[in-house]
């Protein structure tokens, strides 16, 4: 398994990942898919990595061919506000297939070290109190849990809670 920068031209597979989170129930409040164009336009530039296994030994990872993409991570920012420039929003999704490898704790930890190098001092994640697993990883990679934001949304007709973690960077902004 490799991390590498996303692009576009692995959008679709990025996309079906995306749409296997919505099928939980218990990924994001979103309901519906967004196009490239969307997506890209609400997430930062730099860090948006793919977790992928190459099909084929000999196959370079670079090349964009013969790749099975495993998962994904990405930031967006938290708000437009020159103060907050350094915290932002962490997605973080996983191939049903590839759930359980490791793969959302490779995306994670890349994830940290590429926000770290691009001036991001707070990570922040929000997630359904059902979604045991992605609490863990998040744990797992020095998030805490700040606390749960009661009902804070509606998924549907059912009003959701969130727990909020948040990851402080011990070396940038200190």
């Amino acid at each position: 398994m490799h991390t590498l920068p996303m692009t576009a031209e692995l959008w679709p597979a990025v996309r079906e990942i995306y749409r296997e989170g919505f099928a939980t129930g218990n990924a994001t409040f979103e309901t519906e898919l967004p196009d490239w164009e969307k997506w890209d336009s609400s997430h930062y530039k730099h860090c948006r990595l793919i977790a992928v296994k190459a099909i084929a030994p000999s196959t370079s990872v670079t090349s964009g061919n013969n790749l099975t993409v495993l998962g994904w991570a990405a930031l967006s920012p938290v708000s437009s506000r020159h103060v907050y420039r350094g915290v932002a929003e962490v997605s973080v999704y996983v191939a049903a297939a590839a759930r359980g490898q490791g793969v959302g704790k490779a995306l994670l930890r890349a994830l940290v070290e590429e926000s770290e190098a691009n001036g991001i001092w707070t990570l922040q994640a929000g997630i359904f109190p059902e979604n045991a697993a992605s609490i863990a990883l998040h744990k797992s990679c020095e998030f805490r849990e700040v606390g749960v934001r009661r009902r804070i949304g509606k998924l549907g007709n059912a009003w959701r809670d969130v727990i909020l973690l948040e990851r402080r960077s011990p070396t940038v902004g200190t």
